[in-house]
């Protein structure tokens, strides 16, 4: 065992602070893009909403007036609510395998499996196990808003 070198838990070989720095970064810019495009859709449906303008014609007593909502095709809410009943679902399925899969993994951590010779690790590592189980209350908190959302739009559907 001579010139054997220790090992070292905790940072990856090659490891460094500029790739943390590096990682960081991305997350940071992911979540800028992220807010950038959640803000301009917003305001691009707020500024389609409140769109409108009036034009004389012939005479200024005589005027045609447009608006967003005299176009069909921003008002027809059928053909849209059966694609968002469609697109809402398949989150709904997403996010409900994520979360059951999630859910199996916080079980393993919280009470381990003595048959596969895996430890409940929620004793050594009391924060990580706290986080993970609000991050599963988070998931399934989705689950329900998309449900409640596909009850909506279907309700909404049916009312036309």
């Amino acid at each position: 065992m001579k010139g054997d070198a220790p090992v070292v838990l905790g940072e990856p070989k090659g490891y460094t602070a500029q790739k943390a720095g590096v990682k960081r970064g991305i997350a940071i810019l992911d979540f800028i893009l992220r807010l950038v495009g959640f803000i301009g859709t917003l305001s691009s449906a707020i500024m389609m909403a409140t769109t409108n303008e009036t034009l004389p014609f012939f005479t200024q007593f005589i005027r045609f007036r447009a608006e967003y909502n005299d176009l069909p095709t921003f008002t027809s809410a059928k053909n849209s609510r059966i694609i968002l009943i469609i697109f809402d679902t398949g989150m709904l399925a997403l996010l409900t395998a994520g979360s059951s899969a999630g859910a199996a993994i916080v079980y393993l951590a919280h009470r381990g499996n003595t048959k596969a010779n895996w430890l409940a690790i929620c004793q050594q590592f009391n924060s990580f196990c706290e986080r993970i189980s609000g991050s599963l209350i988070g998931s399934y908190v989705g689950v329900t808003v998309f449900i409640v959302l596909i009850l909506l739009s279907a309700s909404a559907l049916a009312r036309r």
